[in-house]
Order: structure tokens, then C-alpha cells, then sequence
């Protein structure tokens, strides 16, 4: 092995080459000037809207360091996914950057893509050490996201919380891990995978082994915020700048899911009768418990927590089924979460940048800040509310259909136990929409005598709008978009 096996890591190369710039132009360019940060933003942008493209045209599964690094076609795929929504995030974030971080913008282009380049490794390891650090590598640039408004006590807040529960998780499942090295002698997931089905006849291998991925799983269940994991996940979703917190709840989300599923399935599939039954308790409680949280909720993005919480929930359903369809349904519910969560948080944004002040005196994040919305800014109130819809699963939008998919790959594993979940998560989403309805209720019915005035919203605004909701309204109607996940999802 040599440095050459580097370039079989293409993805990870090119997302270093987009750092490399960002940091030389943040060397070379004036903080304080508005040129500066418009070509800053715009080569960053331009560069990643680039790498998906480049990424898609990989047409065969790449290996590096004796199978450490592993490129199928499915996590290429993530990996486009992840991109997207990066993109998005760094799109929404051009008001932000330029009105209140415009100092820190180099910083907050390195922090995301550092983070970003975590993700991809993430996705793409095929031992559980690279994995390790994969997820460090996401993690502690995300800590530094989390808090990147330090002088708001909020933020300071969210980002020691996030800080803090981030070490207790990765330490959980550092010791997990550690209990697999010791029962079975190799970190490598083929390997690993090989021996527990030729250690299975061994009953003094197994309780070790299951308590190592209990604490596995417990590790990476902090990072999807899962019932009972998710403490930390309302203070820091409502403490970090609004882009983060997008950033956080669907692309962070996104890698730990699918990261999730390959290991069960990959690694752990001669142990699936131990892990469904753990499976099922999460998801139950994640989607149930969210639920009724996010119904009391007064604060918008402690009601996003909330919600994300719940869809974290759903699409752990596709992990059930622990089949093709089930991991095509994991990537095209992350798809249609990405476009719907964003394009909800990219409004919240547009609010907040827009310069007004809310007549009641309370924060613009405060959901009774959309009173009678829809009064002064009906095209914003539309688009939330089609990104609301789609969240709660009403047709004919994309949500309705990744949800579908994600029930039909649970019902598919055939037990009672996985009929019963199915069947708890469809009364749920009755549940949701309910309080995603309140939202809508508070912009188009609730009466308000001085809601917020008319305001343009900037062009960076409007072009993320019409991104996420391009993919909303098409995503549902596109049948291609699931059958190329379904393609890519071959194992």
C-alpha cells in the first residue's frame, strides 16, 4: 500500500481541493469587503454544485488500504445526496453570512466542508476504525457550527451541550467497538461479519459480541437523536444559527442513517434476531415521544427538534426490512427529508434576515411570530406550507410517497412485531399532521392584528426555495428518482 491508493478515493480528493481553495481565498481576500464575500460564496457554491456530477459519473465500487475504504455504488449515491444538501444549506446561508458572520465566512465554508468530508468517509468505511474517525472528523467541526454565534448565549449553550453529549456518545461507542475487537479479533466488516456467522454455534462468543453492538448502536443512536438519545437535540437545534440546525437535522441525520443500516446489515446480519427487537422499542418510542413533544412546543425550531426526532423514527423503518428495497427507501426518504426539512428552514431564515421585529416582542423563531403570515408574505406561507405537507406525508407530495416506501420495506420483513411497528407509526402520522397543521393554522387562520410586514426576501432565499420545492412537488412524481436508487441500492 502506498500513497497511490489515495486516488481511488475520488469524492473525498476533490472535496479536499474545494477546502484547499476556500482556505486560500479566505487568506487572500478582504473579510470586510462585499466583493470578497460574493466571490467566495459563488466559487464555493460553483465547486460544490460541481461535485455531484463529478461523483455520479463513478461507475465502479472503489477500494483503498485493504478494504478500509470501500466505494460501492449506494454510498456514491449518499454521498450525491449529502452534497445536495450541503449545497442547499450553503445557498440559505448567503443573508446570514453577509448581514452577521461575514468576518467568519472562510471559517464557516472550512467548518462544513471538514465536516462534509467526514460524512463521506463515513459512508464509504469498511472498517470500524475508519468509521471511528469518520464520525470525529463530522463531529467536532459540527460542535464548532453549533456554537459559531458565541457571543449568544444560546448558541454557547447548544454547542457545550452538543459538545458534551457528542463525547459521551463517541466514548459509548469507542467502548462498543472495543468489545467486537475482543470476541472476535478484527475490525474489518467482511471479516467481522464472516466470524460472527462462524462464531454463532459459540455461545460463550455471544454475549460479548451483543453487548458490543448494543453499545454500538447506542453510540450512533445519539448522533440520529433517537428515543431515548435525543436530550441534546432541542437545545442545540434552537441555539445554533438557523443554516446549521438545517445542516444538522437532514444532512448529519442522512450519513448516520445509512452508516447505521449497512452496519446491521452488513456486519451484524447473523444477529438479527437480536437487534430487531431493539430496533423496534426505538423507533416506536422515537416516533411516539416526538410526537407529543413537538405538539407543545411555542418555539419553531424546537418544534423542528422535535419533528426531526420523529422522522429519525421513520426512516429507521427502512432498516427493518434489511433488504434492497429497504436501503432505496432509507436513500429516497433522506432525499425527499433533505428538500421538505430545508425548504421549512430556509423560510425561518428569510424571517429572521428579514430586518423585522415581531409586534408581541418575541423572538422571530416564535411560532406565534407566523400569526396571520400569510396576510403579508403568501408566497413564503405557501411554500412552508407544501414543505409542512410533505413532512406530515399528505399527498400528492414527495413525503407521502417515502413514507409509503420506508412502510412497505418494514412490512416486508413479515413478523408481527414489524406489523405492529408499521401499524404504531401510521397512527403517528395522524398524529403529526396535527401539529404540522398548526403551523398552517397560525399563518392562514389564526387572526392577528399586526403580523409581520411584506418583505423581500433575498435572492439566495429564493433560489433555495426553488430548489427544495422543485424537489418536493417532482420527487413525488418522478418515478426514475426511486428506480436509480433502487438500482444503486444492489448489495
Amino acid at each position: 500500500m502506498g500513497y497511490s491508493q489515495f486516488l481511488n478515493m475520488v469524492p473525498e480528493f476533490y472535496l479536499v481541493c474545494i477546502l484547499l481553495v476556500v482556505f486560500f481565498m479566505d487568506f487572500f481576500f478582504s473579510r470586510s469587503s462585499e466583493k470578497g464575500h460574493e466571490v467566495m460564496g459563488g466559487v464555493t457554491i460553483g465547486l460544490m454544485i460541481v461535485l455531484p456530477f463529478r461523483i455520479a459519473f463513478l461507475s465502479e465500487p472503489a477500494e483503498a488500504f485493504g478494504g478500509m475504504y470501500i466505494a460501492s455504488q449506494a454510498a456514491n449515491v449518499m454521498k450525491i445526496i449529502m452534497t445536495v444538501g450541503t449545497v442547499i444549506v450553503l445557498i440559505m446561508a448567503q443573508p446570514w453570512l453577509k448581514n452577521e458572520a461575514r468576518k467568519y465566512e472562510g471559517e464557516f465554508y472550512m467548518l462544513v466542508l471538514s465536516t462534509l468530508l467526514g460524512m463521506y468517509i463515513m459512508v464509504s468505511s469498511g472498517n470500524f476504525l475508519l468509521f471511528f474517525l469518520g464520525l470525529e472528523m463530522a463531529s467536532v467541526p459540527m460542535a464548532c457550527l453549533v456554537a459559531f454565534d458565541k457571543l449568544k448565549k444560546d448558541s454557547a449553550e447548544g454547542g457545550a451541550k452538543y459538545i458534551i453529549t457528542a463525547t459521551f456518545s463517541s466514548a459509548v461507542m469507542l467502548y462498543g467497538i472495543s468489545f467486537i475487537y475482543g470476541s472476535i479479533g478484527t475490525l474489518y466488516f467482511d471479516d467481522v461479519a464472516q466470524r460472527i456467522a462462524f462464531f454463532a454455534n459459540f455461545k460463550s462468543q455471544l454475549p460479548m459480541l451483543i453487548m458490543g453492538m448494543v453499545f454500538f448502536f447506542s453510540g450512533l443512536a445519539f448522533k440520529l437523536s433517537l428515543v431515548p438519545f435525543h436530550f441534546w437535540t432541542a437545545d442545540t437545534y434552537q441555539g445554533a444559527p438557523t443554516p446549521v440546525t438545517g445542516y444538522l437535522s437532514v444532512v448529519s441525520k442522512g450519513a448516520a442513517a445509512f452508516a447505521l443500516m449497512t452496519i446491521l446489515v452488513k456486519v451484524f446480519g447473523s444477529l438479527t434476531v437480536y437487534w430487531d427487537y431493539m430496533l423496534y422499542v426505538v423507533i416506536v418510542l422515537s416516533i411516539t415521544i416526538a410526537n407529543l413533544f413537538a405538539i407543545r412546543q411555542k418555539e419553531l425550531k424546537r418544534f423542528m427538534a422535535f419533528s426531526s426526532i420523529s422522522q429519525a423514527g421513520y426512516i429507521m423503518l427502512a432498516v427493518i426490512g434489511s433488504s434492497q428495497a429497504g436501503l432505496a427507501s432509507l436513500m429516497y426518504y433522506i432525499l425527499v427529508y433533505v428538500v421538505a426539512n430545508m425548504a421549512v428552514f430556509t423560510v425561518i431564515s428569510a424571517v429572521e434576515q428579514s430586518g423585522q421585529r415581531s409586534a408581541s416582542g418575541q423572538p422571530l423563531t416564535a411560532m406565534s411570530t407566523y400569526d396571520g403570515f400569510y396576510q403579508t408574505n403568501p408566497k413564503l406561507s405557501f411554500l412552508m406550507t407544501l414543505a409542512l405537507f410533505s413532512l406530515a406525508g399528505i399527498p400528492p407530495f414527495a413525503g407521502m410517497f417515502s413514507k409509503f416506501f420506508v412502510f412497505m420495506a418494514a412490512a416486508e420483513q413479515g413478523s408481527f412485531w414489524a406489523y405492529f411497528v408499521v401499524f404504531i407509526a401510521l397512527i403517528n402520522t395522524v398524529v403529526s399532521l396535527y401539529y404540522y397543521l398548526l403551523i398552517v393554522k397560525a399563518m392562514y387562520i389564526k387572526p392577528c392584528d399586526s403580523p409581520l410586514p411584506t418583505f423581500k426576501s433575498d435572492g439566495s432565499i429564493r433560489l433555495a426555495l426553488a430548489v427544495c420545492t422543485a424537489g418536493i412537488v417532482l420527487f413525488g412524481v418522478c418515478s426514475c428518482v426511486y428506480e436509480w436508487l433502487f438500482a444503486a441500492s444492489a448489495m
